[in-house]
């Protein structure tokens, strides 16, 4: 899998880089062709210009009161005055090149900049596509790995009892309910990806948290995890049922790293812009090194974090995030290992 990414991340990169020459000569191209009509529309006129004013000094000359000096001086002046045309025009051609030139080397340097801004965050969607594709299909492909080869070896002995049998089944079904899980959080990310706001409503923050914390409750008397609240009412305006979802998954996630016996705090404020909800637990926390990656999908902390749970796919607080992002909202974590974590959540006041 990992040299599938590298051999993926090198081929779409040399693809991206003649994207971005591409794009740079087509920059260059405009910019140069616009530059040098310009010029030659500038030489026309200015040629035409200097041809004028030379031809006036010409004609007051030749309008002056004939005498000898200036038969004399006339034919001369007349050679002068062609002479200096010439010479006007060869140095009026020659800036221009020069400035066409640098003009086309700073196209050149500011062309690929802004090819590289253009097309930088089309890469990185592709990229981060190309491997979520790569890591969903590698969560799909392992559950039914494990059946295929449970499946395999049952058929090959002959001799398999009834029990074995329902053992097998027991088995399969056990990765049926990792895939459901997994295409039903897939599902949810795709849903929260969508800018969707027609279902919001204002709404009161601590009346969603209450709701979430109804559909953890059971796991947290399991463990018997004790709650300390401090609440200030504050409304906000958002989808109810992805909020409960929300504050659904940051709960188990606080109660599924905690020991037994511990403590989870939650805390709900606001300032001038936004209704804060803190949650804190008391669990084994997350390592420097996983932070900044935590909300990105199918990204799983450091084993010694889950060794003796379920560690899932790494797709809640991928969802969480993209539910916050809906709202308009910010998403952030602190932790220390040994220490706990706090979870903070702003979302925009009503």
């Amino acid at each position: 899998m990992f040299t599938f990414l590298k051999n993926l991340k090198i081929k779409k990169t040399s693809n991206f880089k003649l994207a971005y020459f591409k794009l740079t000569v087509f920059y260059v191209l405009i910019i140069m062709a616009v530059s040098i009509t310009f010029s030659l529309s500038l030489y026309k006129i200015s040629s035409d210009e200097l041809g004028q004013g030379l031809g006036r000094q010409s004609r007051v000359i030749k309008e002056l009161p004939k005498n000898n000096f200036i038969d004399a001086f006339l034919p001369d002046f007349e050679e002068i005055r062609r002479e200096q045309l010439k010479e006007s025009n060869q140095r009026l051609q020659t800036n221009l090149v020069y400035f066409n030139l640098l003009i086309l080397f700073l196209s050149s340097l500011l062309g690929y900049f802004w090819a590289k801004k253009t097309i930088q965050p089309i890469e990185e969607m592709v990229l981060a596509q190309n491997r979520f594709t790569a890591d969903a299909s590698h969560e799909l492909r392992t559950p039914l790995t494990a059946m295929r080869s449970e499946i395999e070896v049952f058929l090959r002995d002959q001799n398999q009892s009834l029990s074995e049998g329902k053992k097998l089944l027991s088995s399969n079904l056990e990765e049926i309910e990792k895939l459901e899980a997994l295409s039903g959080a897939l599902l949810k990310l795709a849903k929260y990806q969508e800018d969707v706001k027609s279902d919001f409503k204002r709404t009161s923050l601590i009346k969603i948290i209450t709701k979430a914390f109804e559909k953890v409750e059971s796991l947290a008397e399991k463990k018997l995890i004790d709650f300390e609240n401090r609440f200030s009412e504050v409304e906000v305006v958002g989808d109810q049922i992805s909020l409960i979802e929300l504050f659904v998954i940051l709960l188990e996630n606080a109660i599924k790293y905690s020991s037994e016996k511990k403590t989870i705090s939650i805390s709900v404020e606001s300032d001038s812009h936004y209704a804060i909800v803190k949650i804190k637990d008391q669990g084994s926390g997350i390592k420097a090194s996983d932070l900044p990656h935590i909300f990105d999908r199918f990204y799983r902390a450091d084993h010694s974090r889950t060794k003796n749970e379920d560690s899932g796919y790494g797709l809640g607080l991928a969802i969480a995030k993209n539910i916050v992002d809906l709202h308009q909202g910010i998403i952030g974590a602190k932790s220390e290992q040994g220490l706990g974590s706090e979870f903070t959540v702003k979302l925009p006041i009503s």
